[in-house]
Order: C-alpha cells, then structure tokens, then sequence
C-alpha cells in the first residue's frame, strides 16, 4: 500500500532525499519545485517503505490504508498530480539510483577557515541558514533574535490547530545546542546594536527578518478603530509579546476578513472554531479566554476575484470544508461564482459547499458559527464614523459587521543600515548577497512568497554566495571583538 502525502506537507523536501525509487515530485531540480501547494508521491512507483514518514519534520506523510477520513481525499490528490505522467523506473537492484560522476554544488578548500557568522532572526529561513552553516562548514554561529523566544514565524506565525506544522520547529530547536552555536535572544538590530558593529565583528552577517509589517488596502476608512491587519490577530492568538491580549475585538456579531489566503482562513477558522477544541493546542491562554466570550458568529471572507482564482491552497481549503464545528457557505451572489465552481478544477471543492444568495441586512443566522465565502468583491471603503461598521464592496453593496481583518499580504520592513526596496518590500540583493559580508535569506530577501520549505533552498543559496565571497577573499578580515558578544550576552 502506498504512502500519501496530507495538508500539513511544508514542501522542504526532506522526504525526496531519502525516497529510494525517486516517487516522489517535484524534486529540488525540478522547474516546478517551490510552485505547487504541496509535494505528491506516485502511488505506481511507491514501495512502501516508509522512509519519507520517518524523514517529514511535519509529520504529513501516511500510509494510504491508516489515512483519517478527514484526510482519505488525499490518496486521490497524491495520485491526480500523476494523472498524465510517466511512472518512474525502478531499478530492483538494492542501489536504486545509477552511480554517477560525483557532483559537488559548493567547491571549499581544504584550508579554508572557521568563519564567524551572525544570523540574525530564528525562524525557517534563518534556521536552514544555521542547519547548512553548522553542518557543511566549520563555522561560529551567532544566532541573534530581538524577542526572548526562539522560533519566528513557527512559534508566532502557524495557527496553533496546526500542531504538525508547528512540529518543524523541535527539528530547528536542536541546533540552539550545537557547540559552535551561541544564541541570543532579546536583542534588536538598530536599538541594541548596529549594522555596522555587526559586521565589524564577524565575517559575514545573514539576515533573516522576515515580512513582519502587512500590506494596506489603501482604501478609505482602513485606520477606524475596529480594523485591524491579519497579523495582528495571527499574533495575538500565538501570543506574541508585541500585542495585547485585548488586541482584537469579538464583540459583534459578524467580522470580515478582506482576502482569501490561507492567513485569512486561519484567522477566520480560529474565530469560529468552537473554544473548546483549541484547548490545549499551543494557542494563547489569553486569546483563549477572550474567544470563549466572544459574540462573533460569522465571518465573511472577501475575495476580489472568483473562486478559481482564491488564494489559498487546496490542503487549508479541503480543511476547512471538513471542520464540523463550521458552516462553510457561498454567497452566490454573481452568476461567475457558480459557473465557476461547477466548471473549475480549481473551485471543485466547494461545490459540496452550501450556496445561497446572503442578506447583509439580516443579522447573522442562529445555530452554528459559520465561515462565508464572497467572491468578486473588492472592498472599497471601511464604514464608521470612529470605529468600524461595515464595508462597501465592488457593486455599491454594504456589509455590516463590527471588525475588520486585513489579509492581503506581507511586507519587510526596513532594517537602519541596510539599503531597502519600498516597491518590494525587501532588500536588495544577488542571490541573498547585500554586499560581501552582508547577505538576507528567507522574505526579506524574496519577497513573501512560499511556505516554510521554501526557505531551505533560499538559505542554499544564500549561504552559497556567502561561501563564495569567503573563498574569494572578499570578506573583511577584521575579527570579532568580545565587547560586543558580552553586551549581547548581558541582554540575553
């Protein structure tokens, strides 16, 4: 019985290495590797040997039989990524994969020194950083965070429903007691030290900041009290030192969520996911508490275009259709939307879904809390005086509701010291390289695209240039002083 790969896969292909018949696509070296939602293992050519398994960091991968209901759909989506393609040959000798001329990506000289490197920022893509440092080189590792707990985007940023996918954070979490790695937490680039002292300490700084700021709708009535930026709200329900626990607001009965990514789903599943089951998941005791009080009863996700083009992937969205604590429902408000859902491979799972034609004049309906998905609506004004009351969308239509969540992106924020794209929202850089010495990984460096397996090969090639510019000789010669590592030393 062949393996299948589930909702919570993060795409950093621990599995394709370790796979002995190459069933599993798309490979690192494959054009479409970092574009699909997920990875896919060939049932045709799966062995069954469960190597993958023990090798996800997520725990996302089963065998096809021991599949959940909630994830049975799964065996059909693994094999429908293979619908139209070859199955891969198998060699039943024990060697599977042909020998070959050995390949080698890096080219490090035997002489080649013990670097002292600071990265900056402990989530995925600065953790990978560290992982290829502390394994592939000899190198120092200071790792520097400006909030007193490790973890980044894993601890802060994954819903906490999502235990699995929060799991990739006890792979990163053993290389904060690596010999050749010091941590420390606490400190800020820019308020404790400086770009420039740290780089006149160490031979090469990376980067790995992130997109912590959120994209404006840049339409009127966006800053009324009551309207607040998904990352807030992703933030408060972790827990994130930054923001209070009164930070959201659940006294009205119905919010809407502009955009319809899967941050949105996450923000509209936590607040219509019934209390009771998020108890001892990884969620915010506070935001906890605030959640068994609130009123909200219904949360509208709006999307600009139609349901074949949402943003969110199939994994959170197949998700989301199965949660028994929530309606999930279509407002059929456009002819588009339906055609599209009885036509589109992309929208084919909603058509289980209820759809009705809503009245924003009723107040939402007793019963179960429910999600409502409203496409071709681009929103066009924020409604209130001082704080929110509804929201106009395309067609002169008025939503009343007492929140509004905005989920229409990331963006990096600018670091003192370091050159910044406004456009982009990141620094500018060659393949991670600032200039020789300094280097970015992960959103700061790309832009916020891709999930937390994306940042592996980002750090690849990033820590690549770095070595590069080190065999090169064009990395400073001057040596860290220890003034500067017992400052940060006393903060942490």
């Amino acid at each position: 019985m062949a393996f299948a790969i589930t909702q919570t896969c993060c795409n950093d292909a621990s599995c394709v290495a370790v796979c002995p018949v190459n069933c599993i696509h798309p490979t690192p070296d494959e054009p479409d590797f970092g574009t699909t939602e997920m990875l896919y293992i060939d049932p045709r050519s799966c062995i069954d040997c469960g190597a993958c398994a023990d090798a996800c960091p997520v725990d996302a991968i089963f065998p096809v039989d021991a599949l959940a209901a909630s994830m049975r759909p799964y065996a059909g989506i693994n094999a429908e990524f293979y619908a139209d393609r070859e199955p891969a040959a198998a060699d039943p000798a024990p060697n599977f994969h042909a020998w070959g001329p050995p390949v080698f990506s890096r080219t490090i000289p035997a002489d080649f020194p013990a670097l002292d490197v600071a990265v900056v920022g402990t989530g995925p893509a600065g953790m990978y950083a560290v992982e290829d440092l502390l394994l592939h080189t000899s190198s120092r590792v200071t790792l520097i965070d400006r909030l007193p707990v490790a973890g980044g985007l894993v601890r802060y940023g994954v819903a906490p429903d999502h235990p699995s996918t929060k799991k990739i954070g006890e792979t990163f979490a053993r290389y904060h007691h690596h010999p050749r790695l010091r941590m420390r937490l606490g400190v800020e680039v820019g308020r404790d030290v400086t770009v420039d002292e740290l780089a006149r300490r160490h031979d090469a700084v990376i980067y790995a900041v992130g997109a912590s700021s959120a994209r404006r709708l840049g339409i009127p009535g966006e800053d009324l009290t009551g309207s607040v930026a998904a990352t807030t709200v992703v933030a408060w329900y972790n827990g994130h030192p930054d923001v209070p626990a009164d930070a959201v607001d659940l006294s009205a009965e119905r919010l809407v969520v502009v955009g319809t990514g899967n941050v949105a789903l996450d923000v509209a599943r936590i607040l219509t996911t019934d209390p009771r089951s998020l108890k001892g998941t990884s969620i915010a005791p506070a935001a906890l508490a605030r959640l068994k009080s609130s009123r909200v009863r219904e949360v509208v996700l709006l999307g600009r275009r139609g349901p074949e083009a949402a943003a969110y992937t199939t994994p959170e969205l197949l998700a989301l259709t199965q949660h028994e604590d929530i309606d999930l429902v279509v407002d059929a408000h456009d002819p588009r939307i339906t055609e599209a859902i009885d036509t589109s491979p992309r929208a084919a799972l909603l058509r289980d879904c209820k759809q009705e034609t809503v009245d924003w004049t009723a107040p939402p309906q007793p019963g179960k809390r429910r999600i409502v998905l409203r496409f071709h609506s681009a929103p066009e004004e924020i409604l209130g005086a001082s704080r929110v009351r509804g929201i106009r969308v395309a067609g002169d239509v008025e939503i009343p509701a007492g929140g509004v969540v905005r989920a229409v992106g990331y963006r990096g924020t600018p670091l003192p010291g370091l050159p910044f794209d406004e456009d982009s929202g990141t620094i500018p850089n060659d393949g991670g390289r600032v200039t020789p010495g300094t280097y970015v990984v992960g959103w700061i460096k790309r832009g916020p695209s891709g999930g937390i397996g994306a940042n592996k090969a980002c750090a690849e090639e990033t820590v690549g240039r770095l070595l590069e510019d080190a065999v090169a000789g064009r990395l400073r010669t001057t040596r860290r002083k220890p003034g500067l590592v017992a400052r940060l030393a006393r903060r942490a």
